[in-house]
């Protein structure tokens, strides 16, 4: 099933666009698990068993698995998903950025090592350091445009003055993966949910892709302005393009205790139900 299929998919079977990410910091971890990176995948897992209805896909970041050699770990984790979740499409957070035989094995990585459904790149490098990805063609990647961090603004803001029109970097990403780059339907852009201002003018420039939004929760973005700058629909109800709304600290630590499952759950199930109402 195509990436996108699969997300619409998703989206309707769980009545979701909220994503989770697992982002697991050993030292966060519970109670006798506090500091223990073996138990990552414990972890992960049991917050993945406590909200594999609430979701419209979960975002494992890579990071926090390889800075503890725990990448077996998180192949384990993506296969546990995919046996309780089966519907539910892995984004994995990698942010990759290169050319040639280089981006071609960092392909294999994330969707044949890791069987990701797509993958974070960054487009730094242009598009000959993302069309490897685009290679397997039923297989999603999110381009970096408008990031939420602070210092985002130093490259993605500033204005191209050999373009037409002189937009910012942001937006001609924008045009680029609504457009030329495009090619099998399988780009999506990150938008940070701290910029609602400039996601609306994301969606008005790339108005079919699919918009991976992370910032809310912990990073202070607004979920309802996230929603209402993004998501549009058609008179009958069928998405434009899919704004999938990711929240990651503020589901996995939700609680500290042993009832971190169950607190997890309540936590997406809030996040979920205030995007649900933003968007109708």
């Amino acid at each position: 099933m195509h990436f996108l299929d699969m997300l619409r998919q998703a989206e309707r079977l769980n009545d979701s666009l909220l994503c989770v990410g697992l982002d697991p910091d050993p030292e966060r971890l519970p109670g006798a698990w506090q500091g223990d990176a073996s138990r990552l995948f414990d972890f992960c897992a049991a917050i993945v068993d406590a909200t594999r209805d609430l979701v419209i896909a979960y975002k494992p970041q890579i990071a926090y698995f390889a800075a503890h050699g725990a990448e077996a770990q998180l192949e384990r984790l993506i296969g546990h998903i995919r046996r309780v979740a089966p519907r539910v499409p892995v984004i994995l957070d990698a942010k990759r950025g290169d050319i040639g035989s280089t981006a071609e094995q960092y392909a294999k990585e994330a969707f044949v090592r890791y069987q990701a459904d797509a993958v974070t790149l960054s487009p730094f490098m242009g598009f000959d350091s993302v069309e490897p990805y685009l290679r397997y063609p039923d297989k999603g990647a999110f381009l970096l445009c408008r990031t939420s961090n602070p210092g985002g603004s130093d490259l993605q803001n500033q204005r191209l003055a050999d373009v037409d029109g002189q937009p910012r970097v942001y937006e001609h990403l924008a045009r680029l993966a609504q457009g030329p780059w495009n090619t099998n339907g399988q780009l999506g852009l990150v938008v940070g949910a701290t910029y609602p201002q400039e996601i609306e003018r994301v969606r008005e420039l790339a108005p079919t892709v699919p918009l991976l939004v992370p910032g809310v929760g912990a990073q202070g973005g607004d979920a309802r302005a996230t929603v209402r700058a993004g998501y549009r629909a058609e008179a009958d109800g069928t998405p434009r393009g899919l704004v999938i709304v990711n929240s990651s600290r503020a589901v996995l630590y939700a609680s500290g205790g042993a009832d971190f499952a169950a607190a997890a759950r309540a936590a997406a199930q809030a996040t979920r139900d205030e995007l649900n109402a933003a968007r109708r």
